[in-house]
């Protein structure tokens, strides 16, 4: 593509690939040493330096189709003091060589997808890969020039069909800031097919957003929510940031007010976590400041619940809400792919995949994460696959943590039977023990059970990694 071409929208969306010969399954990978007992007869590497793990181990073995894509981009205008994912100020404009990379990899990842999908007893036509969402975070995606969007937009087009069953569109999101989100960019997202946006707010108050280091102001927030509803991008979330050092419960809800009166149907709401090795963390170490009060933090926790469903939204995952709730039209879609446990195909570097196999004896999939360093990413090609340095075979106890930690989370809970299954196929006899763990933590008034599902209770909703864990321990986890 012409990079001094303006970019124009609607974005011309490739035709349907003509069915072609199906393509031979990728070559099985190096021998591994022998998957753990009671886990599945896929063995795989576990770890290794990056770009030592060749992501086709995964797309050896017969999997079910995926439900969505990922896209990470690394790049942003500063690194939030706060943030653990990976991302870095580019100053070496590799965001060109970045993109075409990108490419790169979908294209591997959709043909590989089909030989993985065709293994498993699926279609073996060619074409675009179906799903059912696509979301592009980092980083900082509306840093990306808009003729590389383009590029990256007629890509994911090229290699993906985004249209679902029943000819309902898929959830498109793109991560955007405040700053970076300008009329012309979403104007073009909105051509390529986006039809979500998620906004990184995190306050309205400028001493706030100067303490999480956030470059944008307060006003900015509101107007790029109304440049993406003017471009056509009716879904509109914007991510609130709580527990910060010096925020009130009152400042807290000035912001949950301010957020309010955008009139959105989406709002996460994360209080601020001290991660290893962010430089939050070590200002903390240092003294720098005081974190706040654990009360301070609960009582938060608690304003935005009450304020937010007063306002019609409904608590669907312990830090996001939407109007209707978790069965409505705005819940996220695609994170509920992954708070279901569903497939995910990765890419960009530090992106995370998973994605399940069939007839393996675990009930969980396969995880791989790709290298998370962009030299690492650009350098190291395999046929377009990004290089790997995480790669984790199907695993029972893994299964049951996943299940309970991301579905504990969720307002309709997990399937108490199938987490009894996985805690039994884990080691046997535990599915008791852990049928008797629910039952001390309904006593506590932590979960409830609703049919066959345990689901926490207002009272367990902030303790749910708690409840996860208390759970898990009862079959050997920590």
């Amino acid at each position: 593509m012409d990079p001094s071409r303006t970019p124009t929208w609607p974005i011309v969306i490739p035709a349907a690939t003509p069915a072609a010969a199906p393509a031979a399954p990728p070559a099985p990978p190096a021998p591994a040493a022998p998957a753990a007992a009671g886990g599945s007869s896929i063995a795989l590497p576990v770890r290794a330096e990056p770009g030592g793990v060749s992501a086709r181990a995964v797309f050896a073995h017969p999997i079910t189709p995926p439900e969505a894509l990922y896209i990470h981009t690394p790049f942003c205008a500063h690194k939030c003091h706060y943030c653990d994912f990976y991302s870095f100020v580019d100053t070496r404009d590799q965001q060109p060589a970045f993109v075409e990379r990108l490419a790169r990899e979908l294209r591997a990842l959709a043909e590989h997808t089909r030989a993985g999908v065709s293994l498993g007893g699926g279609p073996r036509a060619g074409g675009r890969v179906p799903l059912g969402s696509v979301f592009v975070g980092g980083g900082t995606p509306s840093l990306l020039a808009p003729r590389l969007w383009e590029r990256l937009l007629v890509a994911i087009h090229e290699h993906f069909d985004l249209t679902a069953p029943g000819g309902v569109p898929a959830e498109f999101t793109v991560e955007c800031n405040p700053e970076s989100a300008t009329p012309e960019l979403l104007r073009l997202l909105r051509g390529g097919g986006v039809n979500r946006v998620s906004m990184g707010a995190q306050s309205f108050h400028a001493a706030h957003l100067r303490t999480l280091e956030r470059i944008h102001t307060p006003g900015r927030v509101g107007r790029a929510v109304a440049d993406a509803r003017a471009a056509g991008i009716e879904r509109v979330s914007i991510d609130l940031i709580y527990a910060v050092p010096g925020q009130s419960p009152q400042d807290w809800r000035a912001d949950l007010e301010r957020a309010l009166s955008l009139s959105l149907d989406h709002l996460s709401c994360y209080n601020l976590t001290y991660e290893p090795n962010t430089a939050m963390t070590v200002r903390l170490a240092r003294g720098e400041f005081v974190p706040a009060p654990e009360d301070d933090e609960l009582a938060m926790f608690d304003l935005a619940e009450e304020l937010l469903t007063a306002a019609g939204l409904t608590r669907y995952e312990v830090s996001n809400y939407a109007r209707g709730g978790i069965h409505g039209p705005h819940a996220c879609r695609h994170n509920l792919a992954y708070w279901r446990q569903g497939g995910w195909l990765a890419a960009g570097p530090s992106a995370s995949g998973h994605l399940r196999v069939r007839g393996g004896a675990a009930p969980s999939g396969v995880r791989w994460k790709n290298a998370p360093r962009l030299d690492t990413y650009l350098s190291r090609d395999d046929g377009g696959l990004a290089p790997v340095c995480d790669l984790e075979p199907p695993d029972p106890a893994r299964a049951l943590r996943e299940r309970l930690m991301t579905g504990l989370r969720l307002s309709e809970g997990v399937d108490a039977l199938a987490a009894a299954a996985d805690a039994e196929a884990a080691a046997p006899g535990s599915a008791a023990r852990l049928r008797h763990c629910a039952q001390e933590l309904v006593s506590d008034g932590l979960l409830g059970v609703h049919g066959q599902r345990w689901a926490l209770t207002r009272r367990g909703w902030p303790l749910a990694d708690f409840v996860a864990r208390r759970m898990m321990s009862r079959v050997g986890e920590p």
